[in-house]
């Protein structure tokens, strides 16, 4: 019986110790997200109907506070199904950020992980 118990606590902390070890091992989805070969200028504005033109998921910006994302490249590995964007793209979506459709904030992370995705501002006659 000793032998069991002791087989099971060894297999265990392997167990363990392989998890953690693959955890540290994997690069974040994050981190897998393909460079932006052209950097957003400060002064780059789009209007709003500029962009409504990029309403697919294939195609997909939004605005988010005012900036405008070009979330195209991330849709694949959007933790939630491709179909919970779709209703966001080519449109403001700042709700859909903050609520996550259930009074539900996105996480720091995921805010930080927008700026990647960033192509301009919103022109300010089109804001409101």
């Amino acid at each position: 019986m000793k032998k069991f118990v002791y087989t099971l606590f060894i297999a265990f902390w392997a167990s363990v110790g392989t998890l953690v070890l693959v955890n540290m091992l994997v690069p974040d989805a994050a981190e897998q997200a393909p460079q932006r070969v052209q950097e957003p200028t400060e002064t780059a504005r789009y209007s709003l109907s500029e962009v409504t033109k990029h309403a697919t998921l294939e195609d997909c910006w939004m605005v988010i506070e005012g900036t405008v994302y070009d979330v195209s490249d991330y849709v694949p590995r959007h933790p939630a199904p491709p179909s919970v964007l779709e209703p966001w793209c080519g449109r403001e979506a700042t709700e859909g950020m903050r609520t996550k459709g259930e009074d539900s904030d996105h996480s720091a992370r995921a805010w930080r992980m927008l700026e990647r995705y960033r192509v301009g501002g919103l022109e300010p006659s089109r804001r409101d």
